[in-house]
């Protein structure tokens, strides 16, 4: 069965399915036109649930290494419809940046998701998680970031 034939199924969670299937399988040369591919079908929250878990997955692997910068560009640009992720893609990027210790900005993390601020909350960042600790969204990013505090003191 081929993605065209995956997108006429009218049970979302078969196309679903189906989506996260081809995603992990695909070629990096093919990823960007599956992405939208998959981003066409008309039901976009299935769409953009399966993009969203395939990004995920790339960026986590892609993350430490120098290919994540052109990866990133790349999808951001095949994602630029669905502000949600494109959101997301330029949080992965930030959480790369506090993770490398590379340069970020302290406001861009506090007005950051929950998702990300609980991702750095218990990351190696001492700096992101001495500042989520103090001003974190909600109590519980806090709470986690005062525990992952404990974690740089030992």
């Amino acid at each position: 069965m081929n993605l065209h034939d995956i997108l006429r199924n009218p049970d979302e969670h078969v196309r679903f399915a189906a989506c996260i299937d081809e995603l992990q399988q695909v070629a990096d040369a093919d990823e960007i036109d599956l992405v939208i591919r998959v981003l066409a079908d008309p039901d976009r929250t299935m769409a953009q649930s399966a993009v969203l878990r395939h990004l995920g997955h790339r960026a986590a692997d892609l993350c430490p290494g120098p290919a994540y910068e052109g990866w990133a560009q790349a999808m951001t640009q095949a994602t630029i419809d669905p502000p949600f992720l494109t959101r997301r893609l330029g949080e992965w990027s930030l959480l790369r940046a506090i993770t490398l210790k590379l340069p970020w900005q302290p406001d861009d993390l506090l007005t950051s998701s929950n998702w990300l601020q609980l991702k750095t909350a218990g990351g190696a960042n001492a700096e992101a998680v001495k500042l989520l600790a103090e001003g974190g969204r909600t109590k519980r990013i806090r709470n986690a970031a005062r525990i992952g505090l404990t974690r740089h003191i030992e």
